[in-house]
């Protein structure tokens, strides 16, 4: 009797041993997913975060984008005009008749001279 009664207090030690080893590996386990979910939540706010960040600045480059745009095309229409003030006066000055007919030379000091004059009287432009 003693025997049998040993042989089921061994068994039941072994029984008990090895729920203990079960649980302590459920717990375990379950830590480990709690720590992960927080770390998986953690990393998906940082995310957001990174998100919102850069959402903001995409929108700042838009904007100042626009504002870009907005020099740009004013630049482009004064150069438009700039140029054809230009063209105007080189269309001018290849429709007029050479100073000196048959000495292109003279003909170009005539118009440089010329030239020079209408600056100084135009105010060094």
């Amino acid at each position: 009797m003693m025997r049998q009664l040993t042989l089921a207090l061994l068994v039941s030690l072994g029984v008990n041993l090895a729920q203990g080893w079960a649980y302590l590996q459920k717990r375990d386990a379950a830590t480990l997913a709690r720590s992960d979910a927080e770390h998986a939540a953690e990393k998906e706010s940082l995310a957001r975060e990174s998100a919102d960040v850069c959402t903001k600045a995409v929108d700042a480059l838009l904007l100042a984008g626009e504002g870009l745009k907005s020099e740009r095309d004013q630049a482009r229409a004064q150069a438009a005009a700039v140029a054809a003030g230009h063209k105007a006066r080189a269309d001018k000055i290849l429709s007029t008749a050479a100073a000196v007919p048959g000495d292109a030379c003279v003909s170009a000091q005539a118009r440089v001279a010329e030239l020079l004059a209408s600056r100084k009287s135009a105010g060094g432009q």
